[in-house]
């Protein structure tokens, strides 16, 4: 009987220490968003990132770099693919054939059979003055006579400016619905 208490005892121990853990952190949290930030941001940091997020030439721009991607892919196009790729790209399509370098996703565009795209809901996110995240949606249309005539994807791009060029470094499909 005397074991059971002191096994019973260290339990409860053991749930008050959790707890106070538990409230310590939820007030230093309390008291850390009550202050809010303890500095300002820099301007020139603010005015650096904010551009990339808000300059509709910048967007314009991906958005110009993204159609060039699926007018090489529709085309067949290797050379103007190619061009818009890093050199240590990797891409991860929804074939289920996991990743591919530069090499081999300029191979594979003889197997594309895109025939038409629509894309949509482009979004730039900014993660630098060398480096940004698109993301958008893309309809393929196939061919009259393919078995599946339509596919829409969620696709999301990492682009590196390198050599004053912007590149795209990663590239990833999921299926959507």
């Amino acid at each position: 009987m005397k074991a059971e208490l002191h096994g019973s005892a260290a339990f409860q121990w053991r749930v008050m220490g959790r707890f106070l853990v538990f409230a310590s952190i939820v007030w230093l949290m309390a008291v850390a968003l009550a202050q809010g930030p303890a500095t300002s941001p820099k301007p020139a940091a603010t005015a650096q990132f904010g551009s990339l997020s808000t300059d509709p030439a910048l967007k314009n721009m991906f958005e110009g770099k993204v159609r060039a991607e699926w007018e090489a892919l529709k085309n067949k196009d290797r050379k103007a693919y190619a061009d818009l790729l890093a050199d240590d790209y990797q891409g991860v399509e929804v074939d289920g054939r996991g990743e591919r370098n530069k090499i081999q996703s300029v191979n594979d565009l003889s197997d594309t059979n895109a025939f038409n795209y629509t894309l949509e809901r482009l979004k730039l996110i900014p993660l630098g003055p060398d480096a940004a995240f698109v993301i958008y949606e893309v309809t393929m249309q196939f061919p009259p006579k393919a078995q599946l005539r339509f596919s829409r994807v969620y696709i999301s791009e990492l682009w590196v400016k390198r050599d004053r060029q912007w590149k795209e470094l990663h590239y990833q499909e999921t299926h959507a619905k």
